[in-house]
């Protein structure tokens, strides 16, 4: 039987679709009352979406299906604070419909692989093909020695933190940070990630891949004793990396102290 399943921008050829998508992706942000910061809208049920766009909500949860398969909108559970069943709530995916971002995604990656074939002399493993590359990346910068120094401060290593993310969102991912212990470990959540379908299939190659340039980015800004981890798929279309400072390499103790306070960037 054939997969009769619209994908990508073809989903966007249905006119209620596209009111669905235009009206998920336009939902006020939410103010954390904790931290005061602005995250993303939770979203909302279908029932509640077929009653802003006067539709059945049996039409609704079909559009809403072919939506979540095709990755332009992602489902969730939310419990609430009585019993009774969790709530499914629909948002927008994160990411990019640019075709042109997908192209320079997989051409950066095609460039890490290629190198694996040019190289005579060592056999690297796929996480050292990232780091490699993720560490020449910086080199390119040029930057002031003092900037590629190991941290002392929450803010010193939030900052190399921010230089990843930008490199990582050069990749065409859609990166959302949060820290804890003081801003000591950065998690850092991939949403959007190009290379998806790949991953699927391959995803020790893929996830390797980046768990090194993430690795190789922070050695190159002075940090080589950053401890990475990427747990893949924590949903469909969501992978986490955990980025935790290490101590100074002449010290037991770390340079930037632990608490149970959590901030978000």
């Amino acid at each position: 039987m054939l997969d009769r399943t619209p994908l990508g921008t073809d989903l966007l050829n249905s006119s209620v679709r596209r009111r669905v998508v235009d009206l998920l992706a336009n939902l006020p942000p939410v103010r954390d009352p904790r931290t005061g910061v602005r995250n993303p809208a939770e979203g909302l049920s279908a029932r509640e979406l077929a009653d802003r766009l006067h539709l059945h909500v049996t039409t609704m949860r079909f559009h809403l299906d072919q939506l979540v398969a095709g990755g332009l909108v992602t489902s969730h559970f939310k419990r609430g604070e009585g019993a009774g069943r969790p709530r499914k709530l629909y948002a927008i995916a994160h990411g990019s419909l640019d075709p042109g971002r997908s192209e320079q995604s997989f051409a950066l990656l095609s460039e890490v692989l290629i190198e694996s074939f040019s190289d005579t002399d060592e056999t690297l493993t796929p996480e050292e093909l990232g780091a490699r590359w993720g560490r020449r990346r910086v080199r390119q910068e040029g930057l002031d020695p003092s900037r590629t120094s190991a941290a002392q401060t929450p803010g010193q290593w939030l900052g190399k933190i921010g230089r990843m993310v930008d490199i990582l969102e050069e990749w065409g991912y859609t990166p959302e940070v949060s820290t804890t212990e003081g801003g000591r470990t950065a998690r850092v959540a991939l949403h959007g990630c190009p290379f998806i379908d790949l991953a699927r299939d391959n995803t020790a190659l893929v996830c390797s891949i980046h768990r090194g340039l993430m690795r190789g980015v922070m050695e190159e800004l002075g940090e080589e004793h950053t401890e990475v981890s990427l747990t893949p798929f924590v949903t469909p279309h969501l992978c986490v990396a955990a980025l935790t400072a290490g101590p100074p390499p002449e010290s037991t103790s770390p340079r930037i102290p632990a608490n149970d306070k959590e901030t978000r960037s």
